[in-house]
């Protein structure tokens, strides 16, 4: 396996729930040896892809990486977009909103937009949630066929009620989740395209279930797909359902 396939495997170990690590912490994750993971580490630092926290032997993410990612959100139009209308959203209703890309059977947010409200959600941008269960990724989802979602799940069991929930955000062009990823948090998300780059993002709500009625509930719907029907319009995306509430 290359350097760069390891180096990769090292960085996708990251996460909100794991913002830095330690050559003990990649060994045991990646099952390599010990002097091969304390070499890569070695080269990644040098790289500027990591940097050690202060004089401990602990890695994080390097300054370079941040750069990279603000790099990649400015050349989507599609992102930059997205995040217009989620934020828009966002502001309207004081709930917080984020921006998600589906890489795989993943999920994660790339641009998130903190409420006002006195009680509200912390967005979830670098986390990795597993797509089907999380109203981002099955609105993302949602956009493939039936068969090219099966074979996402190659090798491993697909949800037997998976299919009948695609199908329902297919018909209706939104989808939800109760205190699914997150307790006592409810999530509304909506997935649109652009055809010439085949990018696809999901623009989301989050809100505390306590907080929100249907008839609020209805209303973010409507506001999060005027947005994103804007974007479907104006980038050609044919497969954009508007949603119907």
């Amino acid at each position: 396996m290359s350097i760069l396939q390891n180096a990769a495997d090292v960085l996708r170990c990251f996460s909100k729930e794991c913002p830095d690590l330690t050559v003990t912490e990649v060994v045991r994750r990646l099952g390599i040896p010990k002097a091969n993971a304390s070499r890569l580490l070695k080269a990644m630092r040098e790289a500027g892809l990591l940097e050690t926290i202060g004089d401990s032997y602990r890695h994080r993410p390097g300054r370079l990486m941040l750069d990279l990612g603000t790099a990649y959100r400015s050349s989507s139009n599609l992102i930059a977009r997205a995040g217009e209308a989620v934020g828009e959203v966002s502001q309207r209703f004081g709930h917080t909103g984020y921006v998600s890309i589906r890489e795989g059977l993943e999920v994660t947010g790339v641009a998130d937009f903190p409420g006002t409200n006195a009680l509200r959600v912390v967005g979830a941008i670098g986390r990795r949630l597993t797509a089907h269960e999380s109203a981002t990724g099955r609105s993302l989802l949602a956009r493939l066929t039936g068969d090219e979602v099966r074979a996402l799940f190659a090798g491993r069991d697909m949800p037997a009620e998976l299919d009948e929930k695609l199908a329902d955000i297919r018909r209706d062009g939104f989808a939800l989740s109760s205190q699914e990823a997150t307790p006592g948090v409810d999530a509304i998300a909506i997935a649109v395209g652009d055809p010439a780059t085949e990018e696809a993002v999901s623009l989301c709500i989050v809100y505390p279930h306590s907080l929100v009625d249907d008839k609020g509930r209805d209303e973010m719907i409507a506001a999060l797909s005027e947005g994103a029907a804007r974007i479907a319009g104006e980038l050609g995306d044919t497969a954009f359902v508007p949603p119907r509430i």
